[in-house]
């Protein structure tokens, strides 16, 4: 048995498992255990979603100051995501209760992002959103910038992971569930990209509307923190907001701001621990 906890960042949820332990096989945990259907459940007493958007296996270096946080997500499917704003923001809660700080450094395979912690509510600097074909990475050499896939025209940036973002008049009135894999699994995005809807609902001070069809999930969640940015870089791309901050983005499992400074985005949010409890670990192939 191995020791998780439970976390969530705008209804985005994790399961969170330590360094105590080793999972032989890592993809197959994360299938088992996401899964809506069949996998991890609350314990008696406890609320919550069956299954999870993903696995972070975290790893805390107490030694540095500020602590640092290794970070992988592995996601539903079992590949791994370079990145994850909620996920960030989730680590860095897991560390500041272990250790009592409230400035950390997570680790992540899109590189490290710093984290400051005030109550439930966490800061993430998530670095500067590239729309260069090279980074996104798109097939060609232009970048993709409010151009049609399907029915949409979509903006392609990249905020840690690459998203396909089309600005729309309501973000309910796309089904989202129809259009996401044409638009994630279209040809110009060779590693495929997050489907990101975006609404603007007020220019000043700038609020938007959010909706995000994910790879690796292979569906819509409740939040995308690297969504959040990619919209508010999106819409000061095209010119419908103008620099001012800060920018609330409205999801369905809450609401995330972003802070844009100099050329870099900073999200703010809430993480929250739901439950911690205790899982089976298989040898390699045994799971799923």
């Amino acid at each position: 048995m191995i020791h998780v906890e439970k976390y969530h960042g705008t209804g985005n949820d994790f399961i969170v498992v330590g360094p105590e332990r080793s999972v032989p096989d890592r993809r197959a945990f994360a299938r088992r255990y996401c899964d809506r259907t069949d996998g991890i459940e609350p314990p008696t007493g406890e609320t919550g979603k069956r299954g999870a958007d993903g696995v972070l296996f975290l790893a805390l270096e107490e030694q540095y100051s500020p602590p640092r946080v290794i970070m992988t997500l592995v996601q539903p499917d079992g590949s791994v995501a370079p990145m994850c704003g909620n996920g960030v923001r989730c680590a860095a809660h897991w560390a500041g209760s272990r250790t009592g700080a409230t400035e950390l450094m997570i680790d992540t395979l899109a590189g490290t992002r710093h984290a400051r912690i005030e109550d439930d509510t966490v800061h993430v600097e998530m670095g500067v959103p590239s729309f260069d074909p090279d980074i996104v990475p798109l097939e060609g050499t232009s970048p993709l910038i409010d151009s049609q896939i399907d029915d949409l025209s979509v903006t392609a940036v990249n905020t840690g992971v690459p998203h396909a973002v089309a600005m729309v008049e309501a973000v309910d009135a796309i089904d989202l569930e129809a259009v996401g894999p044409i638009v994630r699994n279209a040809s110009v995005f060779p590693e495929g990209a997050n489907l990101t809807l975006g609404s603007l609902r007020r220019s000043e001070p700038p609020a938007f509307d959010q909706r995000t069809y994910e790879r690796g999930v292979e569906g819509e969640t409740a939040s995308c923190g690297t969504g959040a940015v990619a919209v508010v870089a999106v819409a000061r791309k095209l010119g419908l907001i103008d620099g001012s901050n800060p920018a609330a983005v409205s999801l369905p499992g809450g609401t995330v701001t972003i802070d844009w400074r100099g050329d870099g985005a900073i999200m703010r949010g809430p993480a929250k621990r739901s439950y911690s409890t205790e899982l089976p670990v298989a040898e390699p192939g045994v799971i799923g």
